[in-house]
């Protein structure tokens, strides 16, 4: 038993039943964000970045090769963001780096979204002393600044492995998540379905995983998106600040490598630093977009204005 779709809505105050539309719910999805300028921009920006890290690689090669006697040489038609203080160039570094951030990004959101979906829907549904353990838990990791935690994290830990780094950010990040998801379980097992699942006594794990969290599943992907931005920043103020290994490659080894080589100083090395300073720029703006306008279209308060 679940609750019922809401119905679609062609014009304003007519509704018109989910089943006939004639189209499934992510093509209504779909339909919605191209008909957004600000949804499709961004939805525009996420995808072309993910088949320029996804796909890129594939077709460069993982392996760049350097020449370390033609260091900082400036953009050119055989390089076209010019080479970096290796010799290695700067374009095949962004395409190849992007993989990693992507990874870690949602890697790091999806350990972050079922830690606070499974423990805030359980606090939320069964309340008492669980409940008032769980919230004393997440006042306790939210009073340390996830920053410091981090660089705590990374003096004593050697964090080179992107897996590890994305298991420990998602760890670290889900007690605000948690408590969202918490009060919308407190408004929603007070509803009818619930009260009818509880009726038929089919048991808490369908109640709360089959009743309970479909019904947030617009909040939990917006909430999701808004994960991997988080993560994607605490990662690249990780490689920033120099708290984890420079191994590899990825945009905030290269921010970290440009800063301490000094190449903001040499206009012909420009590129190096700007180069991923922008993609995670445009990245960043694509996902708060794509965030923004799916929030305009999965909340029916939003929308109806």
């Amino acid at each position: 038993m679940t609750a019922t779709s809401p119905p679609v809505t062609t014009e304003p105050g007519v509704p018109v039943p989910a089943k006939a539309a004639g189209v499934s719910p992510l093509r209504r999805l779909l339909n919605e964000l191209t008909r957004s300028t600000s949804g499709f921009i961004g939805l525009c920006l996420v995808v072309v970045i993910l088949l320029i890290s996804l796909v890129g690689p594939l077709l460069m090669g993982s392996h760049v090769p350097g020449d370390p006697a033609r260091a900082w040489e400036a953009p050119s038609g055989e390089h076209w963001l010019g080479l970096e203080g290796s010799g290695k160039d700067t374009l095949h570094l962004l395409v190849t780096g992007g993989t990693t951030v992507l990874m870690v990004g949602f890697l790091a959101a999806t350990i972050t979204t079922v830690i606070a979906v499974a423990v805030g829907s359980l606090a939320g549904y069964f309340g008492g002393r669980f409940d008032a353990l769980m919230l004393q838990v997440t006042d306790i990791v939210m009073t340390v600044p996830q920053i410091v935690l981090l660089a705590v994290v990374g003096a004593f830990y050697k964090l080179d492995s992107p897996v590890l780094l994305a298991v420990i950010i998602g760890i670290l990040s889900w007690p605000v998540l948690m408590r969202s998801i918490r009060a919308q379980v407190l408004s929603l097992k007070e509803r009818e379905f619930v009260e009818a699942a509880q009726l038929l006594d089919v048991g808490w794990v369908r109640i709360v995983f089959g009743e309970i969290v479909p019904n947030m599943a617009s909040y939990i992907l917006i909430n999701f998106i808004i994960a991997v931005t988080n993560a994607i920043y605490a990662m690249v103020g990780l490689y920033l600040l120099g708290l984890a290994p420079q191994k590899g490659s990825n945009w905030g080894i290269m921010i970290n490598d440009a800063w301490t080589k000094g190449a903001m100083f040499n206009p012909d090395a420009m590129p190096y630093i700007i180069a991923p300073v922008t993609m995670i720029v445009l990245l960043q703006l694509g996902l708060i977009l794509l965030t923004r306008t799916l929030e305009e279209i999965l909340n029916p308060r939003l929308r109806d204005r």
